[in-house]
C-alpha cells in the first residue's frame, strides 16, 4: 500500500479527526517555513517577544521588515492543502483543525472549525489598551510614514516579514497607539511568549472528544504544538503525520507520510 493509500485509510478509519497544522501547509502559497528537513533552522530564528517589547531598535527592524513583507503574504491565497482540509471539516470529519499558522488561509479556503493556536497576523494589537486594528490599516500608517521603504524589495521569510538587508533601521518611524500611546505588535504568539491560556484549553476540550490526531506540515520543534501530540500519545488515540523530513514526535507516529501536504491530501478534493 502506498503511503497516500495508508492515509486515505486512516482518514476513513476515524470519524472525528483533531488536525494539527505548520508552516509546511502554507508553503505552496508562497509562504516559507521556517525549518529544513531536519528540524533545524533554515535562518537566523524570529525575534523575541522580550526584544521587541525591551527594544525600539529591535521594534523598528521588525516593522520595517515587515512593510515590505506583507505587500506579498497580505496576497497570499489558499492551496490545496487548505482546500483539502476543508473538505475534511465539510464532510464532518475533522473536531477541530488547531493551526500553528497566523496566515488565516485555512479559512479563507473555507475551514469554520478553526482555532489560531498562535494567533493572527492580519490583526495589530495594543500592549497598553489592548485596542486592535486591521494590519491592512497599520500597513497604510506605515507606507504613509516610510514611503522610501516601500520600494525596497527583499526575499519572503515565514510569518509576513522579508530578509531585508539593513544596517541601520533607525531611520524607520513606527506609529504607537493613537488610543493611549502603547506599543503596537502584530497580534500573534512570539517566541517566548505564552499562548493564551483559553486557547489552549478549548484545544484541549477538543482533543478529549477526538478519535485521531492528524499532523499536517509541521516538524513539531515549537513545544506549543507537539504537547498536543504529546497529549494524544498518553490518551493512546492514534496519531498520523504529514511532513518533508523529521519531527519531534516520529517515535510516537502510527503512521507518516513524507511527501507534499497538497499531494499527501489529493484524495480529500
Amino acid at each position: 500500500m502506498t503511503q497516500q493509500g495508508s492515509l486515505e485509510e486512516f482518514v476513513s478509519l476515524h470519524r472525528r479527526l483533531f488536525v494539527l497544522t505548520g508552516a509546511g501547509c502554507s508553503t505552496n502559497s508562497g509562504i516559507p517555513d521556517y525549518r529544513d528537513s531536519d528540524g533545524n533552522w533554515k535562518r537566523t530564528p524570529p525575534v523575541t517577544y522580550a526584544a521587541f517589547m525591551g527594544s525600539e531598535a529591535t521594534r523598528q527592524r521588525y516593522w520595517a521588515r515587515s512593510l515590505v513583507g506583507w505587500q506579498r503574504f497580505g496576497q497570499a491565497v489558499p492551496n490545496d492543502a487548505h482546500r483539502a482540509l476543508a473538505r475534511l471539516e465539510q464532510a464532518g470529519r475533522s473536531e477541530i483543525l488547531l493551526t500553528q499558522n497566523v496566515d488565516r488561509l485555512h479559512q479563507s479556503a473555507g475551514s469554520e472549525r478553526v482555532i489560531d493556536l498562535h494567533g493572527r497576523l492580519d490583526i495589530v494589537r495594543c500592549m497598553g489598551c489592548n485596542a486592535t486594528m486591521p494590519r491592512g490599516d497599520f500597513q497604510h500608517e506605515l507606507g504613509h510614514r516610510n514611503g522610501a521603504w516601500l520600494a525596497l524589495d527583499a526575499p519572503d521569510a515565514p510569518d509576513g516579514d522579508a530578509d531585508l538587508e539593513s544596517d541601520d533601521f533607525a531611520a524607520f518611524t513606527v506609529p504607537s497607539c493613537v488610543a493611549c500611546g502603547g506599543i503596537l505588535k502584530p497580534d500573534v504568539v512570539f517566541f517566548g511568549e505564552n499562548v493564551p491560556r483559553d486557547v489552549v484549553d478549548e484545544a484541549r476540550d477538543r482533543l478529549e472528544a477526538a478519535d485521531a490526531m492528524l499532523v499536517v506540515g509541521s516538524s513539531l520543534m515549537v513545544f506549543s504544538g507537539f504537547r498536543f501530540v504529546q497529549a494524544a500519545a498518553k490518551r493512546g488515540i492514534p496519531i498520523a503525520a504529514v511532513n518533508l523530513g523529521r519531527t519531534r514526535a516520529d517515535d510516537l507516529l502510527t503512521l507518516k507520510v513524507e511527501d507534499r501536504c497538497e499531494a499527501a491530501l489529493s484524495f480529500l478534493l
